[in-house]
């Protein structure tokens, strides 16, 4: 039976991944407070939809024909899709970390190659490398 210390494990996870260990710790830092971010985010949209429905439940005026703004009606359709965003983001950046935690973040899950520093820090909840993505796309 074979057993892996720590620091075997930890070079497994930069030879697949071809990150670091500072690399990964600065990418979970970075999802760390993006989540956050989110989960912010998230609370404010909630509580703007809550003042909404106040409104709406409170008014008893016509605003689909009030040529004043946004009706009640698109409003809380606007929020209620960035409240969704919020939570796929905040879904997507749990499987980022999880992929940390479990030593595959960084490895493209369709191919197995790594997935690029650069591609990794524009879009840090990736799962697949450039070519597979594009590849996908199509």
């Amino acid at each position: 039976m074979h057993t892996e210390s720590p620091d075997t494990r930890e070079l497994y996870i930069i030879q697949e991944s071809g990150l670091t260990a500072d690399e990964l710790e600065r990418f979970d830092r970075m999802l760390d407070e993006r989540r956050r971010r989110d989960v912010a985010e998230s609370q404010r949209h909630a509580e703007a939809l809550g003042s909404l429905l106040s409104s709406r439940s409170e008014s008893t005026a016509d605003d689909e024909h009030d040529p004043e703004g946004p009706t009640l009606s698109s409003e809380w359709s606007r929020l209620h899709a960035l409240r969704s965003d919020s939570a796929a983001d905040i879904t997507a950046v749990d499987a980022a970390r999880e992929r940390i935690r479990l030593g595959r973040y960084g490895t493209c899950a369709s191919c197995g190659r790594p997935i690029g520093v650069q591609r990794l820090e524009a879009r840090p909840t990736t799962e697949l490398c450039i070519v597979c993505a594009v590849a996908a796309e199509r």
